[in-house]
């Protein structure tokens, strides 16, 4: 089942609720989220590799490390990056604030931000906001908590699917934002699921890593990776579902969220930062998985081949420059290449395509480049946006 409701998608799973409330940090709009679960709930998560990630990274490295949490704190307008040693202890603030205000242990609260780097979290305006949020949590406040998150997001991106284990059904929501500042390593953006099913912690930890390595690790939108960066999953099991390492309905379960993470990441690189089209390269015949996934982000990511996507221009060379720029190997006489439906390259050598044909592929709002390398078994798809003159103008103020 696709689709959201009134309520918020991350609400839709049983024993959650959700408040996004406006305290101040950013101009207008909500800026503050809270996700409560009714119980602590097994927690797995994904983070950022910069080597300098943000206060509320390294502090909910530690929250996730426990394996039980039972909420998540999130703000906008401001990252906690670049805080030094007082940014860490108000990302733990932020935690025992919740945890206060909730009734419930600080050791079970995550906390994120997102934002201008480099600033100070007005904790006189965050404090209050927490206590706010965590008396009008409700489970129809999960689309508010969905737009607290947004920086440059033009909307809210939130996903839900039910699968039925064993005559009841299971969950998963999800709620995501990212426009710039998005480029995959281990993970991008902010992007918490919650979902009602029973999960041990190793499975849920493993779930996670497989659906995030396959969905939000192969988008890109600006080749540059956010000290913020996580994803978080909390299983707390109030349908009372509980399902064991080597369950058979564990496949059922985790298919159904890597469509939450597969719809989350299309959303993200559609919102891009003044994105008006998606670029989707598939590559096949790679040595191995990782060498096509490496393939595929490096031409997703490459600026030449993101300004002839946003210029319907269809020059094969860029995505050929791009694929030997991958470092993985490559022979140079086994590639084939194709946009839409029509090959512009085979085996290594130029065809003689239409022109016209070409340009059309390049016209809709999705462009889909595909590359066969023609060494192995490996292949992967990776998502990307256009590059337009919209991304500098947001960009080059995006502090004013």
């Amino acid at each position: 089942m696709t689709g959201v409701k009134d309520t918020g998608a991350i609400t839709e799973p049983a024993g959650f609720t959700a408040a996004g409330v406006f305290t101040g940090v950013k101009r207008m709009g909500p800026d503050l989220g809270l996700v409560v679960s009714d119980r602590p709930a097994v927690v797995a998560g994904r983070f950022t590799s910069h080597r300098m990630p943000a206060a509320p990274v390294s502090y909910t490295r530690e929250v996730v490390a426990r394996g039980r949490a039972q909420a998540i704190v999130a703000n906008s307008g401001s990252a906690n990056a670049a805080t030094g040693r007082a940014g860490l202890e108000d990302a733990r603030e932020m935690g025992r604030a919740a945890a206060r205000a909730l009734g419930i242990e600080p050791e079970l609260v995550a906390v994120a931000s997102t934002g201008v780097v480099g600033s100070r979290l007005p904790m006189d305006r965050i404090l209050p906001g927490i206590e706010r949020a965590a008396r009008e949590r409700s489970r129809q406040g999960g689309a508010m908590a969905a737009k607290a998150i947004l920086t440059t997001d033009s909307h809210p991106k939130e996903v839900v699917r039910r699968v039925s284990v064993r005559g009841r059904t299971l969950t998963w929501g999800g709620m995501a934002k990212g426009s710039g500042m998005i480029h995959p390593n281990l993970a991008t953006m902010l992007c918490f699921v919650t979902t009602d099913a029973g999960l041990h912690p190793e499975v849920l930890d493993a779930m996670l890593g497989r659906a995030v390595a396959d969905t939000l690790n192969l988008v890109t939108v600006d080749g540059d990776q956010s000290t913020n960066d996580m994803v978080l999953a909390l299983a707390n099991g109030a349908q009372g579902v509980h399902l064991a390492p080597g369950d058979p309905e564990l496949e059922v379960v985790e298919a159904a969220l890597v469509e939450v993470l597969q719809e989350l990441a299309y959303g993200l690189v559609e919102d891009g930062e003044g994105a008006t089209r998606v670029l989707r390269v598939r590559v096949r015949g790679a040595a191995s998985v990782e060498d096509a996934r490496r393939a595929a982000r490096t031409i997703a990511g490459s600026q030449l081949v993101k300004a002839a996507v946003y210029g319907g221009d269809p020059n094969w060379g860029r995505v050929y420059v791009a694929l030997g720029n991958a470092g993985v190997p490559v022979d140079p006489l086994a590639v084939t290449i194709r946009v839409g439906d029509v090959v512009l390259m085979e085996a290594g050598e130029v065809v003689a395509y239409n022109e016209a044909e070409a340009r059309f592929a390049m016209m809709g709002t999705e462009v889909r480049f595909a590359v066969d390398m023609g060494a192995g078994p490996g292949s992967a798809e990776a998502l990307g946006c256009d590059l337009t003159e919209a991304y500098v103008v947001i960009n080059s103020k995006y502090r004013t």
